[in-house]
């Protein structure tokens, strides 16, 4: 009976033990991107957390299709107000870890592919898909587009 109770008393204190150290690590569990530059948000930091992909979409979408550009919930803007400046305080590419979207998309295992037109770092320029493309593919492709539309006629 003694050595049931030391027992259960042991796991207690391993427990307890256990949650303590826990709490004290939350701060590494968790990750905390960099704050922006601006003197605030183009929304509340909580909203931005959990809406930014739909603004981002919407605001996608809109510059697609309807050729709507330089909205507050701009790609460009926030990699602008929260770029990471490295050793050589030069901003860093989504390629470092260090990068602002990288702190919590690498926590929730999220992959992005923004960057793979979009430029990451304030300032530099990256092409577009299209551009850069040559003519004679660009006219291939045209031809092939007219020739199912008119296939469709």
């Amino acid at each position: 009976m003694i050595r049931g109770a030391r027992i259960a008393l042991l796991l207690a204190l391993l427990i307890a033990s256990q949650i303590t150290l826990a709490v004290g690590e939350e701060s590494k569990l968790v990750p905390h991107p960099p704050k922006g530059r601006g003197e605030q948000c183009v929304a509340a930091t909580d909203f931005m957390r959990r809406n930014h992909m739909n603004l981002m979409k919407h605001q996608r979408d809109e510059t697609v299709r309807e050729g709507v550009r330089g909205k507050a919930f701009s790609l460009t803007g926030c990699v602008d107000c929260h770029a990471v400046n490295g050793a050589d305080a030069k901003p860093v590419s989504y390629a470092d870890s260090r990068h602002f979207c990288r702190s919590c998309h690498d926590y929730a295992a999220v992959s992005i592919d923004c960057f793979q037109c979009h430029a990451s770092r304030p300032g530099s320029e990256k092409p577009h898909a299209a551009q850069g493309v040559g003519s004679t593919a660009l006219a291939a492709v045209a031809a092939y587009f007219q020739g199912a539309a008119n296939d469709r006629k």
